[in-house]
């Protein structure tokens, strides 16, 4: 018998070479109904998988992200199925599950276009009411080679050159067989629906210098339902995206001539974008930090010592050279090196400490130009970024005031949705990271217990840590459901360490600070991006850039709108005056497109009593309001919002 242990903590007693499935079985038959991949210990593997040893046992459906994984993953199998009936000689390569779906790469002798996206959805789909079973061998390398050489697959034999014996699986299904590491659904037949989304072109392994394949991307549900509701969702991003609306109100906009991924900020953006750090600016004050300002260059020798060069060097922007022999600088990658180095600007006590210095700072670094998207993914964003210095008692104190400030920000703007994920780094490839075994135990232990004491809800990932320090990322889900990762907050022991950053203690002597990184917004342009994708444009009253439109009915009152902007400004409410001489109809039916909050109708009736005709975006009429009696309703709307957070 084995002892199977469950995610809850239960145990259950089976027999040696029961499958995940059984366990399943053992716990209910709905559950088994549903049950399409799981995990034992830390591989996740297929539901028919025998047990033999003690272990802890995770059961997945496609409601959970390694069960989606899984299915995806099939999924990839079947397409890779369908495209070899569909395109002779075509070789296949990869095809991983992505974030929503998979793709897979082939070598087509033929091209694969949009227009044949509906036989091979119609193909794929074939395959999948064949319900067969998804199969896993190992294969000795010999065997690997011989069937790949049979068919003259270069890039799978490239695959399995480095590999070894022992490590070399088959799946099958039906009458197909692929290279595969495993973690299957149980057959085919649970993928009831599947599109082809987009082809594209890709090179192999990412190299520009080797062979261009055809990427095939999908998506697959087991309910044809789901895939409705996916691409209905889809429809909706595309009214809701950013870059679409941010040309529609006139916030940002870009220039070849400027550079890709160089985002320029239009008055309406640069007003809004000045508005949300200024939210921020207050909150900082209140808690006790500390403004700096630092260049948009460094030496290199800065980034050297900070291990950014090391890790980021040939990624990025590269080094400027200067008229004078030897000296080299970089385009600031990150803001935190600069501050290690105002820190170490004068001596410091334990009595400063924790000290909080704040910067709204803007660094650069080179994305690949097919990785550019909107201000999602840009070569140049601001950072609201923050360095804490402080004891190590202080430590777990200030990570707790830190998420209040980044839960703050959340509210004010609407973000009600998120996750606290934990990321740590990956236990199996500690090279990746710099500093010793002790500071990153002691800084993931703080992370977690701060996380766990303020209640968040909380997932560990491991291997997402940056390179000196563990994170806590806020992963906020969006008005559509779509996850983002936004503001976080990094625990470092390291980086004092590299810079010799010190304070002396109340003991006469010099100990060693512990700095935390923080970002609520984390880059503006992205925060800015994801926040009007989640609201559509539709702003906070108190963020929008224009509050009130002032629409005058005819030519005749232009210069009593004049006057009215005039005071409302004096209630600090922002709009402008649509002087155009068009009917009243078209002014109003523009205005809502701009997504204006407030319409303020102005006729002789209005002039004569001192009123405005109040109209509501998306409501319509509110009635008729005086002047005061307007600003105060708009003010108290403002109030009550800021003030709640």
């Amino acid at each position: 018998m084995i002892h199977v242990t469950l995610p809850d903590g239960a145990v259950k007693v089976l027999p040696s070479g029961s499958t995940p499935m059984d366990v399943a079985m053992s716990i209910s038959e709905g559950l088994a109904r549903n049950v399409i991949s799981a995990k034992v210990n830390e591989t996740t593997v297929e539901t028919t998988t025998p047990i033999t040893t003690d272990a802890k046992v995770t059961l997945f459906t496609f409601d959970n992200e390694d069960g989606k994984k899984a299915f995806w993953h099939s999924s990839a199998h079947i397409l890779a199925q369908a495209l070899e009936k569909l395109y002779p000689g075509v070789k296949l390569t990869i095809g991983p599950a992505i974030e929503n779906g998979f793709y897979y790469d082939v070598d087509s002798p033929t091209p694969i276009r949009e227009e044949d996206f509906k036989k091979i959805e119609d193909t794929f789909l074939e395959c999948a009411r064949e319900k067969a079973d998804f199969i896993m061998r190992s294969v000795s390398k010999t065997d690997a080679l011989a069937k790949y050489k049979s068919e003259g697959n270069e890039y799978k034999i490239e695959l399995i050159e480095n590999l070894n014996d022992g490590e070399i699986t088959f799946c099958d299904h039906s009458n197909f067989t692929d290279l595969c590491r495993g973690g299957h659904i149980p057959n085919t037949g649970i993928v009831k629906a599947f599109k082809v989304m987009n082809v594209a072109g890709a090179y192999w392994r990412a190299d520009q210098t080797k062979n261009q394949l055809t990427r095939v991307y999908g998506i697959s549900f087991p309910k044809q339902k789901m895939l409705d509701e996916y691409l209905d969702l889809l429809e909706q991003a595309k009214q809701r995206d950013h870059r679409k609306i941010g040309k529609e109100l006139e916030l940002f906009t870009f220039s070849n001539k400027v550079g890709q991924g160089l985002p320029m900020w239009l008055p309406k953006g640069a007003m809004l974008r000045e508005r949300l750090e200024q939210l921020l600016k207050k909150a900082q004050l209140k808690a006790g930090y500390l403004p700096v300002i630092t260049p948009h260059i460094g030496a290199k020798d800065l980034y050297v010592t900070s291990g950014h060069y090391e890790k980021y060097g040939a990624d990025s922007f590269q080094p400027i050279l200067t008229p004078h022999e030897g000296e080299t600088f970089l385009l600031k990658p990150m803001n935190c090196p600069h501050h290690c180095e105002i820190y170490k600007s004068t001596p410091r006590s334990y009595k400063d400490l924790p000290i909080r210095f704040a910067e709204f700072g803007t660094v650069y670094r080179y994305e690949q130009s097919g990785e550019l998207h909107g201000l999602t993914r840009v070569r140049s964003f601001t950072q609201d970024d923050a360095h804490l210095f402080c004891r190590p008692d202080q430590v777990e104190d200030e990570f707790k005031k830190v998420i209040d400030l980044v839960l703050y920000v959340f509210k004010a703007l609407g973000f009600e949705n998120y996750t606290a994920q934990i990321s740590l780094r990956d236990p199996e490839n500690k090279t990746k990271y710099i500093g010793s075994d002790e500071n990153w135990i002691k800084a993931e232990r703080a992370i977690v217990k701060a996380a766990n004491e303020k209640g968040l809800k909380t997932v560990v990932e491991l291997g997402e840590a940056a390179f000196y320090g563990p994170k806590l990322d806020f992963m906020v889900k969006d008005a559509l459901g779509r996850s983002w990762q936004l503001g976080t907050i990094q625990v470092d022991y390291n980086l004092p360490e590299r810079f010799e950053l010190e304070y002396k203690g109340n003991d006469n002597e010099m100990h060693r600070p512990v700095m935390i990184h923080r970002a609520p917004f984390g880059s503006m342009e992205r925060f800015v991006a994801v926040l009007i994708e989640h609201c559509a444009g539709k702003f906070p009253l108190w963020l929008t850039p224009e509050q009130v439109a002032i629409l005058p009915i005819s030519e005749k009152y232009n210069e009593n709108a004049e006057k009215l902007l005039n005071l409302l400004n004096n209630y600090e409410i922002r709009g402008f005056v649509d002087d155009r001489n068009e009917k009243i109809g078209r002014k109003i039916r523009d205005t809502e497109l701009k997504k204006v909050p407030f319409m303020l109708v102005l006729g002789e009736k209005e002039v004569e009593n001192n009123t405005v005709s109040v109209r509501k975006h998306g409501e319509g009429d509110m009635g008729t309001f005086k002047i005061e009696e307007f600003a105060n309703i708009i003010n108290e709307e403002i109030k009550k919002n800021l003030v709640n957070n």
